[in-house]
């Protein structure tokens, strides 16, 4: 329970980046993880055990392409006279290696679905006090040291700048749907919804924009996810699965019947958008103009290095824009590390897939799509609607943000990775023979596969047969 709680405060406090020792790049939370992996690692190895699950095979095999992505990036980085930020290159190198830790440590063990569970709880049940939290500092209740709450007139808590807030308020809100969805009593599932209202309001006060269209697409995404677990039960007399089958019997005349009412839906539909809109649409303009600017020249370094990336740490001149602004407005949020104009490259693209392709290259990004894919297609095996449309959402904010250096999506991956079972009422609910038809694996010394919520057990009797054990 210790390690839980350890993990768990490690994941919401990494983001306070305003909470950092003064001069070092750790705080609270990183502290939390550092400790959380020193003594699971000093677990492990005491009692000498070691579960190659499938989950973890894929996160090692990621991070060994990653490593030797960033190897070639470096090496033709020397090659062709690119030079680093030493900072920011030691940044990364630094921050890589706990990322990975914290990532296939959450997988060890022989049953890691149910403690990524216990912790999910937590995440969720501590979450929406921390966020309280930043939110009465941000209202004046009382005044902590070194910490600014407000970025202009974004809220921000704790972090750096309000997108790391908003990353965190996504992920919990998402988490606590999850939670709600896969619970079988009422009181718990009350108490999970009740988890994700905290942090969706401090996201709206956070004023992202991809929170915004997040928000605004969280119910159809969900729904139409859960419509399609209920589409394609196997228990086809359901009254939900037959519910949902009016459901889709009946859009096409739905759509006709709504269709006079088109025009008064888009002008709601757009008064709506406007409300919620933080920003001129100059700002607008000048905001999209900058980050196609900052993507082209991510894609031409990316190819100048013959698309082999160029190591660690940021790679891209920053925009006249940015340094204009910067001497103009004197006035700026306390608290904030940016980097500064120097002789080397040390902007990002603050976009993911472009942030990986200037440091590793083409490997890299397909490493890492692949890795998404693969999680996102064991959440969406499981059956449940919550996990997919949480990594749907991590993949709209991974357009404006570089999230691999957020510890929790690590954790929203190990999660997915390892929600592969088809639930158990819909076993049961098969004939035996066909039940077991495609799912029964033969059992290995070496690769186990835990389930998350589940615990599933093939056994031989004999040849040609074999007992499946719920």
């Amino acid at each position: 329970m210790i390690l839980d709680l350890l993990f768990a405060f490690g994941l919401l406090l990494t983001p306070a980046s305003q909470l950092r020792l003064a001069g070092l790049p750790v705080g609270p939370g990183e502290l939390c993880l550092f400790v959380w992996v020193t003594l699971v690692l000093g677990r492990e190895a005491t009692l000498l055990r070691f579960h190659l699950t499938p989950a973890l095979s894929r996160l090692l095999l990621f991070w060994s392409l990653f490593v030797l992505a960033q190897s070639l990036g470096t090496l033709t980085a020397k090659m062709i006279g690119d030079e680093h930020d030493p900072e920011w290159f030691l940044h990364d190198v630094m921050a890589y290696p706990l990322l990975a830790a914290v990532s296939c440590l959450s997988l060890v063990g022989s049953d890691p679905g149910a403690r990524l569970r216990r912790i999910t709880w937590l995440l969720c049940g501590l979450g929406s006090p921390v966020i309280a939290a930043q939110l009465a500092d941000a209202w004046g209740f009382y005044d902590l040291p070194s910490v600014d709450p407000l970025w202009w007139d974004q809220f921000r808590g704790w972090s750096s700048n309000p997108h790391q807030l908003a990353v965190l308020c996504m992920v919990l809100g998402f988490l606590s749907l999850h939670l709600a969805e896969t619970v079988t009593t009422t009181g718990a599932r009350i108490g999970a919804l009740a988890c994700a209202i905290i942090p969706t309001y401090a996201g709206r006060l956070t004023g992202s924009d991809s929170f915004t269209l997040i928000l605004v697409l969280a119910g159809p995404i969900f729904v139409a996810f859960k419509c399609r677990t209920w589409l394609f039960s196997r228990a086809q007399t359901s009254f939900r699965s037959s519910f949902a089958w009016l459901i889709a019997l009946a859009l096409p005349l739905i759509v006709i019947s709504i269709a006079p009412l088109a025009y008064s839906i888009a002008v709601e539909a757009r008064d709506l958008a406007k409300s919620m809109a933080r920003e001129n649409p100059e700002q607008t303009r000048e905001k999209t103009e900058l980050r196609f600017e900052l993507w082209e020249q991510a894609i031409r370094r990316g190819l100048e290095s013959g698309s082999l990336g160029l190591g660690p740490g940021p790679h891209l001149e920053i925009p006249q824009s940015i340094v204009a602004s910067r001497q103009m407005n004197m006035a700026h949020p306390e608290f904030v590390e940016h980097p500064k104009p120097s002789f080397v490259p040390n902007f990002e693209a603050h976009n993911t897939m472009l942030d990986l392709f200037t440091q590793g290259g083409l490997l890299l990004v397909l490493s890492f799509v692949g890795l998404v894919a693969s999680a996102f297609w064991s959440a969406y095996r499981s059956g449940q609607a919550g996990l997919p449309a949480l990594l749907c959402g991590l993949c709209i904010y991974a357009i404006a943000t570089f999230l691999l250096r957020h510890p929790i999506f690590w954790f929203v991956i190990a999660i997915c990775l390892v929600a592969e079972p088809i639930a158990t009422g819909q076993r049961q609910s098969s004939p035996a023979g066909k039940g077991l038809r495609g799912h029964a694996r033969r059992a290995s010394p070496l690769f186990s596969r835990p389930r998350l919520g589940f615990e599933y057990g093939a056994r031989r009797q004999g040849p040609g047969s074999i007992r499946l054990r719920v």
